[in-house]
């Protein structure tokens, strides 16, 4: 039987859209779209390099409830506001994903507020992070 796992983490935007921050079927883990608000005190850093920091706390302490980590990541995608951001975001992006390599979406739309810099959304595979791993490189 197929298990799932809806999870919450108390979010107005979460009650008023009708919309979970992390479903998890069996080992499948699909991580809502994270800005950086601090669940605790709800700010929003104005620095982009504060906001992606903050993104990838939200996402950790989210994949954790679900016995999961950003090690068993497949898939992000990377929403950030300001073309200009974007080195700054992916050097950030590169070092909390180095070694696990997810296949990665980066695009620049316009985000739901402009206090939104970054925003993150992640696929991930419970067990992906001890799973056998085969690395490949296309020669073109």
């Amino acid at each position: 039987m197929t298990h799932i796992i809806k999870l919450k983490t108390g979010s107005v935007l979460e009650e008023q859209a009708s919309y979970s921050r992390i479903v998890a079927v069996d080992n499948w883990i699909y991580v809502s779209n994270t800005a950086g608000r601090h669940p605790q005190t709800k700010i929003i850093p104005e620095d982009v390099s504060e906001q992606t920091h903050q993104v990838f706390a939200n996402i950790e302490q989210a994949l954790a409830a679900v016995d999961a980590s950003l090690a068993d990541v497949v898939m992000s995608r990377v929403f950030i506001q300001d073309p200009r951001d974007v080195s700054t975001v992916m050097a950030i992006i590169g070092e909390k994903f180095r070694g696990v390599d997810p296949a990665t979406t980066v695009t620049c739309p316009p985000l739901g507020s402009t206090v939104y810099k970054v925003e993150l959304e992640v696929t991930a595979w419970r067990g992906a992070a001890t799973a056998d791993v085969q690395k490949l490189t296309l020669a073109l």
